[in-house]
């Protein structure tokens, strides 16, 4: 990687601490004095933070709903109109109320996954692999891949999760990794692919990867390069397409997640792999709002809050074994 490439993703980087701070407490004088004054320091600094700061404005909710939501529950709370949920109907509401769905976590049971699965990992785990062929999988947390090589084909079933792929060349025998109904194909390149509640994400870091899947939009297989993104819903077979700066693929890998019109269950799904235990939505509807942000995985409570509280609804830890999303 050059140097500047490199520059660039850790001001990047620091963009979104900066975001992610400002994002937790937005009233905060202190918090918009450092954005400003880390801003000023260059050219280089100013344009990171206006990629962040676009990502932000996408939803036009993460930073300016957020606070509107609190305002309005502590409201209701001074007002007394809100009792609060009992410990016993919050867990009923969450695990058999209409709508409600498990985020996170290997959704097919452990036993199975791990009897197909050549590398698993657990809750906030990651895993680097070096393959036979020299190709490197950095394995997200709660994901599971198995691997079919042959004389004359490469391929990697994701099996649940995420991962990042760094393809060594190998004109002969092509390199596809399979997730849902989906079919991602390079010869030698870096691209992370995840599948969340449903959707499957691809992202192109470098080099050149064919997007494929039968009934749908991508039957003929649509080529992504550096920067390109799409996510793929495996009920609907609708895609959505877009590009962000390379230095944003993957982030997970280095304690962030980059999200750009994502659905609220797919980012709950995801940030879900860092938390301990299931993570429940009991709200039917929450599930299809779209988000996007930078979020923090150093604190997986705290990114499920800033994912869910634009749309008033709040993060409950049941027990360390269970957390729950529902209406505020």
């Amino acid at each position: 990687m050059t140097e500047a490439p490199a520059e660039d993703r850790r001001l990047f980087h620091e963009a979104a601490d900066l975001a992610i701070r400002l994002q937790n407490d937005p009233a905060n004088p202190v918090s918009v004095d450092m954005v400003r004054a880390w801003v000023a320091r260059s050219p280089r600094h100013e344009a990171a933070w206006a990629r962040v700061a676009a990502i932000h404005g996408m939803t036009g909710k993460v930073l300016t709903e957020q606070r509107k939501a609190e305002r309005k529950a502590e409201r209701k709370i001074a007002e007394g109109g809100v009792a609060g949920m009992s410990r016993r109907t919050l867990v009923i509401g969450g695990l058999i109320g209409v709508g409600a769905a498990a985020a996170g976590s290997v959704a097919v049971p452990r036993a199975l996954m791990s009897a197909r699965a050549d590398y698993m990992t657990s809750t906030a785990e990651i895993r680097r692999v070096t393959l036979s062929d020299g190709s490197e999988i950095t394995v997200g947390p709660d994901s599971a891949v198995a691997i079919d090589f042959t004389s004359a084909r490469r391929t990697i079933a994701l099996l649940a999760g995420m991962a990042y792929f760094d393809v060594a060349r190998d004109a002969a025998r092509p390199f596809s990794v399979l997730s849902g109904d989906l079919a991602a194909t390079a010869l030698g390149t870096a691209f992370d692919v995840s599948n969340d509640a449903g959707f499957v994400s691809v992202s192109v870091d470098r080099g050149t990867v064919e997007a494929k899947a039968a009934d749908s939009g991508l039957r003929l297989g649509e080529r992504l390069n550096p920067g390109d993104w799409i996510t793929f819903d495996n009920a609907s077979h609708g895609v959505v397409r877009g590009t962000r700066e390379v230095s944003q693929i993957a982030a997970w890998r280095e304690g962030m997640i980059v999200a750009e019109r994502e659905t609220v269950s797919a980012m709950v799904a995801r940030i879900a792999r860092w938390q301990p235990g299931s993570v429940v939505m009991a709200d039917p509807f929450l599930g299809s709002r779209v988000v996007s942000g930078v979020f923090d995985l150093a604190d997986p409570v705290g990114a499920l809050e800033a994912v869910v509280r634009p749309f008033g609804a709040k993060v409950r830890s049941i027990s360390r074994f269970m957390t729950v999303i529902s209406p505020v």
